[in-house]
């Protein structure tokens, strides 16, 4: 420590660790010493939600969902959150994209059983067939259509929420 305390010392003007990091990582306008990006308020296409939210999303059909499973502390999740937020904008009024923090929400990533990440659930809204007559009182009315773990760019999200919920085709993905 007595190390870092000296070399600090040298600065002519205090910086503070987060200012620093951010100023390396980005060329993007900076206000106030912080990256706009980084503190923005503005709403975003795929929202962090809680389980129980995820929860009414699942019973309460609107739009296909697809959920992001992440950590903060993981590096693919990180690099692939602009492109899922990217593709939320892209497909936003016609599919639902969340983010589901697993360190907060163990229970409920033990229920989707996340083993990796990220991992992306592509579900739409189940269906009966024909011949099947609908049970009121069943709890969730999803299907999954599709999972992937492994970070994956923007268009590759798009071509498989084609795919998954519009009858697009398969995508090649590797």
């Amino acid at each position: 420590m007595r190390s870092v305390a000296i070399l600090l010392s040298a600065f002519s003007a205090p910086i503070l660790m987060a200012d620093a990091f951010v100023s390396v990582r980005t060329s993007a306008p900076i206000a106030n010493g912080r990256d706009s990006r980084l503190f923005s308020t503005e709403e975003k296409a795929a929202p962090i939600v809680s389980g129980e939210e995820l929860e009414k999303f699942l019973t309460e059909w609107d739009q296909p969902l697809v959920v992001d499973a992440y950590a903060t502390w993981c590096g693919p999740c990180l690099l692939m959150a602009p492109e899922f937020e990217a593709a939320a904008q892209e497909l936003k009024g016609k599919v639902r994209f969340v983010k589901l923090d697993t360190d907060k929400e163990e229970a409920m990533a033990a229920r989707l059983n996340i083993m990796g990440l990220p991992t992306l659930l592509f579900l739409d809204q189940y269906t009966p067939k024909e011949d099947e007559e609908e049970d009121k009182n069943s709890g969730a009315k999803a299907v999954l259509k599709g999972r992937i773990e492994g970070a994956l760019r923007k268009e590759n999200i798009v071509d498989l929420c084609e795919h998954y919920f519009f009858d697009g085709p398969a995508p090649q993905l590797f």
